[in-house]
């Protein structure tokens, strides 16, 4: 049976093309060092280690030397993570008897505070396109521009701007249905101005660019016609900023204003999609150390 690496793709549905794909790329990197090293010697006798063969030492070893190569604890995380994913479908689906990544520990992940964007930075990017983009098309500003205000205004995440379907955009009471991790669905509201840059995007830009053949219902399109992919959303902010921007700092910073200003947390954990209210406390943390630089710039005796 091997790996059946195609069965695993398809066991993955739930979750985004990226992501499905950096499962499968995973555990084949895995395979593929099985396959080179003498780890897998005694069980393979010179030939391919099947999942099957495979038991909590090689999987400590994968990880150990995965940190010895020098790989960040992010990076050797995120491969145990696509292990235990593939073995949990494994043994459910009968190709294992047990699943071997139980007890392999991981390194603990370095937890960075995310970046906010200064007001000056969030104006370049929203309010003052830079002179690179004045010889852009019409209706490639106003998408651009609709992606932008929707990655700030509502904080969402990249895949979820891509996975926006026209019957999803409720301009008529300024909210918006996203589909998020899981398949789960919220709706969030739409700020004025990302309703009406979505408004003017949907009337003309969208009209102009798509292709009706292979856009389908998506609602933002690149440059061929058809639907905008993750990578585009990320040229698309790299190309508008000023600065070196990552769409995710757009989210952070929407979420960490919504604080400043006095929302609770539970409210922003709902906006952002959070199944766990920890994914949103850090940005409580990220509101004190605002506040906190406000004061010592600001007052006399700080």
């Amino acid at each position: 049976m091997g790996w059946d690496l195609d069965a695993f793709a398809a066991s993955t549905a739930s979750v985004n093309e990226d992501t499905a794909a950096m499962y499968r790329r995973e555990v084949a990197a895995f395979s593929n060092w099985l396959a080179n090293t003498e780890v897998s010697s005694s069980t393979a006798a010179g030939g391919e280690t099947g999942p099957e063969s495979v038991d909590l030492r090689m999987i400590r070893r994968y990880l150990a030397y995965l940190s010895t190569e020098g790989y960040a604890r992010k990076t050797v995380a995120r491969k145990a993570s696509a292990l235990r994913r593939y073995f949990r479908w494994a043994e459910r689906t009968g190709r294992v008897a047990a699943d071997p990544t139980i007890g392999a520990m991981t390194p603990s992940q370095e937890r960075y505070l995310p970046r906010v964007l200064r007001s000056e930075e969030l104006g370049a990017l929203l309010d003052k396109p830079r002179a690179a983009l004045a010889d852009d098309s019409s209706a490639r500003r106003q998408r651009d521009v609709a992606v932008l205000e929707l990655l700030y205004g509502s904080g969402l995440r990249v895949s979820e701007v891509c996975a926006i379907r026209v019957g999803d955009v409720d301009l008529d009471r300024q909210r918006l249905t996203v589909n998020g991790k899981g398949s789960k669905q919220r709706i969030v509201p739409l700020s004025e101005p990302a309703a009406l840059a979505l408004e003017e995007w949907l009337a003309k830009g969208r009209r102009e660019m798509a292709d009706p053949s292979t856009a389908g219902d998506a609602v933002f399109v690149n440059l061929s016609g058809r639907p905008l992919n993750t990578q585009g959303v990320r040229r698309l902010v790299n190309r508008a900023a000023s600065t070196q921007t990552n769409p995710h700092a757009l989210r952070h910073t929407f979420a960490t204003h919504l604080l400043d200003g006095g929302a609770d947390l539970r409210q922003v954990q709902e906006l952002l999609g959070h199944s766990d209210l920890g994914s949103t406390q850090i940005y409580t943390h990220v509101s004190r150390d605002r506040l906190r630089r406000v004061v010592e710039d600001s007052h006399p005796r700080a």
